[in-house]
């Protein structure tokens, strides 16, 4: 088949640890390139960015990169994006003219515009990923949520008007019932990692004989940093590495990373926080595998691949009892679900880990295997893949589906 991703704000070349840069970056790029190890072709679409970028980027054997043109070149927040969709959309439109594709799969929302309005007059199977849903960003968030206002009503129509909404979690299907998706046009599919790139074996990133706890990931306020930062206070002796944020130019202007580094002054930890900024994803293993435990989280998390990452390096975790968490991480088995923005049961978790070396390696172990069999990319891909055999034998033409987001 020749699959066209469209992922309008997550370039799958980006790189990782920048306010709109993390898991679905990544996702696009694995999924991209497990699809084309399968033997289809695929092309990513993203917005270009920088006037620097060329129009397309062989990324992999069987991936193409195609850098979109839809408003000014140079970065805008994926909030802010929405106005420029319908450029995108008709860019879309005119290159589909001239190359017809068999499935189109759009991640995150406003790609579903885009790819909507790219397929106005094409009968294309169209498939739909959120990696995120306007109504818990809203429940979570509240007025502090920067999405356009008509985010919940657009996620409705993409969701019904989709030929299979492919959700990463159960937590989200139950949520995206409730928005009206009919269940035989849901499936599951997860996010994966590569198993050769995370594993237990290989370079270790450390210095020093303090424990170690890693949080790492962008830094944004919902992720729940501060919250391992204050739970810090609470575990004697150990040091916290902050891994991802703004590159290192852009560092002492980022207010978020000042937040944090008050939280940490105000804390009494700012000695024991370490912050290390972006981190290269190639050189990221070395960094998990240098942890006795990772952290993670956040107050909302639609999957997570943290804990993915860590479970794969053999490194036990301590996440929030939220979305995609509850499938991913086993309680008690790879890992300690605590609640979200409870510090000291976060606290009283890490401790409990950092002081049983003999548990932690079980749970290292136990995770190792649980990832090896459930979230390879390899496997994923040709669930993904029957998943769009399954949406061509849906499939409906858009016109059919009735409005238009």
């Amino acid at each position: 088949m020749r699959i066209e991703l469209i992922s309008e704000h997550a370039s799958p070349l980006a790189p990782l640890g920048g306010a709109d840069a993390g898991g679905q970056n990544v996702h696009v790029a694995e999924l991209a390139t497990g699809l084309a190890r399968l033997g289809h072709e695929v092309v990513v679409h993203t917005r270009r960015d920088s006037p620097e970028l060329p129009p397309s980027v062989r990324a992999a054997p069987g991936v193409t990169v195609e850098h979109v043109p839809a408003g000014p070149a140079e970065p805008i927040p994926k909030d802010d994006l929405l106005p420029h969709m319908t450029e995108f959309g008709d860019r879309l439109a005119v290159r589909w003219g001239l190359e017809r594709p068999d499935v189109v799969h759009a991640h995150f929302w406003m790609s579903g515009v885009a790819a909507r309005r790219g397929l106005r007059d094409l009968d294309v199977p169209l498939l739909q990923t959120f990696h995120a849903l306007g109504r818990v960003k809203r429940r979570h968030q509240g007025v502090k949520d920067t999405s356009p206002p008509q985010r919940e009503r657009i996620e409705s129509e993409l969701a019904c008007g989709a030929d299979v909404v492919v959700a990463t979690c159960s937590d989200e299907v139950r949520e995206l019932e409730e928005i009206g998706l009919p269940p035989q046009r849901a499936a599951i599919v997860p996010c994966g990692i590569d198993l050769d790139k995370f594993a237990p074996e290989g370079p270790v990133a450390r210095c020093g004989d303090a424990p170690r706890i890693l949080s790492i990931g962008r830094l944004v306020e919902r992720k729940g940093v501060d919250t391992a930062i204050r739970a810090l206070a609470e575990v004697p002796g150990a040091e916290l590495v902050v891994a991802g944020g703004p590159a290192h130019r852009d560092w002492d202007g980022d207010p978020e990373v000042a937040r944090l580094r008050a939280a940490a002054a105000g804390a009494g930890v700012a000695d024991r926080v370490r912050f290390t900024g972006q981190v290269p994803h190639d050189t990221a293993a070395a960094l998990y595998r240098s942890a006795d435990v990772v952290v993670s989280v956040p107050w909302y998390e639609p999957f997570g691949t943290v804990p993915l990452e860590a479970m794969a390096c053999g490194v036990p975790l301590v996440v929030s009892a939220v979305g995609g968490h509850l499938d991913s991480v086993a309680d008690g088995g790879t890992g300690l679900f605590v609640p979200p923005k409870d510090s000291s049961a976060l606290a009283c978790a890490l401790r409990d880990l950092l002081s049983d070396p003999r548990r932690r390696a079980e749970m290292g172990r136990a995770g190792v295997r649980r990832v090896r069999e459930r979230f390879g990319w390899d496997r994923l891909a040709a669930q993904t893949e029957a998943v769009y055999q399954r949406a061509r034998t849906l499939h409906r033409p858009l016109a059919s589906t009735g409005g238009k987001p």
